[in-house]
């Protein structure tokens, strides 16, 4: 008698520890579900760690980029994106391995689609003669070939005796021709000093 109560039960306790098993089966299912969908969001990033790349034309380097890290997106915008900063030395054309100009910044994202390169968070461009321009954005359009920003943004002279601030500024790509709007500031002359030529 007891031997067939015992007997009725194990169909009860087969069904539940099945039904245990293919609880905790969905259960890791869901889980690994989860984790395939995030690897196939991670692969649309390349992720490139202490980055140098050197652009040329006709074996002339042009320019030269360096970073700790850049994000190649491969969706819909296929932007560069530089979250832990950059570097950019432009090369003069002529004199081999004069440099021109460098850009930095704590952040940098190039928006391949609209071909525009925008800079933030302490941007600074030193020039050739050492003097530098700070703003915390700065937008570079490769179309256009023209730098410009909608913020405040200081230039200086190499040996801080002109400085002088905008409300914004538009200028070519070798930062020759520079447009302000609003600019003041000030100029100590000295016995040898000229005014260094920052645009219009």
């Amino acid at each position: 008698m007891i031997f067939t109560q015992h007997i009725r039960f194990y169909p009860l306790l087969l069904f539940l520890l099945i039904g245990v098993l293919s609880f905790s089966s969905c259960e890791n299912d869901m889980k690994d579900i989860d984790r395939l969908a995030n690897i196939q969001e991670e692969e649309a990033v390349d992720i490139s760690k202490n980055v140098k790349i050197i652009y040329s034309d006709s074996a002339k380097v042009k320019a030269q980029l360096t970073a700790p890290e850049m994000r190649i997106y491969h969706d819909t915008t296929g932007n560069y994106e530089f979250k832990k900063g950059i570097q950019i030395i432009f090369y003069d054309e002529v004199s081999v391995g004069k440099e021109l100009q460098r850009v930095t910044s704590d952040y940098a994202l190039q928006r391949a689609k609209e071909s525009i390169t925008e800079f933030k968070k302490n941007v600074v461009i030193t020039r050739s003669d050492g003097s530098k321009i700070k703003t915390e954005e700065l937008f570079y359009d490769e179309k256009k070939k023209i730098y410009y920003n909608h913020v405040n943004i200081l230039f200086e002279d190499k040996d801080g005796k002109v400085s002088y601030q905008a409300a914004s500024f538009t200028a070519d790509d070798k930062l020759v021709d520079i447009k302000t709007q609003f600019p003041t500031g000030y100029f100590v002359p000295s016995s040898q000093s000229q005014l260094p030529f920052f645009g219009n």
